[in-house]
């Protein structure tokens, strides 16, 4: 069965590691360090449910509605675009380019922010419920748990090492340059997101 977690490993990882506003917010979090820990484990445990979801056949059922993918996709859109401007503006306010701010994010307000960038972006949804429980289903009955635990198993080494890596490129974050760019980088990729979610949807 080891080579279906390897192969769950390797396909769980080729689409977690992409940027994406999951991953983004994970890095600023890690940058700033606040709240890594509450970040990190979010994800992981969203990730895994999503990825038992999709293998156990949920994947499947959501493939047959078009109309509920439509409403994810143009919802899914508007988040990514608001996300993907509101990191345009942060890059143009010297204000808000600090690695460790004097004021940390209030815990509630980590915690919303975590969830709603994990799991109001269909891409979650398409990646973990959709391609890797279809990947997962075609296994057979005993070998796609053993997939998706490989598929669990990269999520949770991705955001580990993401969450509390960061803090090794702290030095380069000092300087409000870096951060312009990294909102500059990320604003284009949500951005870009979000124009192939619209068309997808039409």
């Amino acid at each position: 069965m080891f080579p279906y977690y390897l192969k769950g490993l390797g396909l769980g990882a080729g689409l977690i590691v992409a940027i994406g506003s999951q991953n983004a917010h994970v890095l600023r979090m890690g940058l700033q360090r606040q709240h890594v820990l509450l970040t990190v484990l979010v994800c992981i445990i969203c990730e895994t449910l999503l990825i038992a979801a999709g293998v156990a056949g949920i994947g499947s059922a959501i493939e047959q509605r078009p109309m509920l993918l439509n409403i994810a996709r143009w919802g899914g859109a508007l988040f990514l675009a608001w996300y993907g401007l509101r990191a345009w503006r942060s890059a143009f306010q010297p204000s808000s380019l600090q690695a460790a701010p004097s004021v940390n994010m209030p815990l509630r307000r980590a915690l919303l922010t975590v969830l709603a960038v994990t799991l109001l972006n269909p891409h979650v949804y398409l990646d973990t419920v959709l391609l890797l429980g279809a990947v997962g289903a075609q296994q057979g009955p005993q070998a796609k748990w053993w997939f998706a635990g490989g598929a669990m198993t990269a999520a949770f080494v991705w955001f580990s090492l993401l969450g509390f890596g960061a803090r090794l490129l702290s030095a380069w974050f000092v300087q409000p340059s870096a951060w312009r760019w990294l909102d500059g980088v990320i604003g284009v990729v949500m951005l870009m997101l979000a124009a192939s979610l619209v068309t997808q949807a039409l």
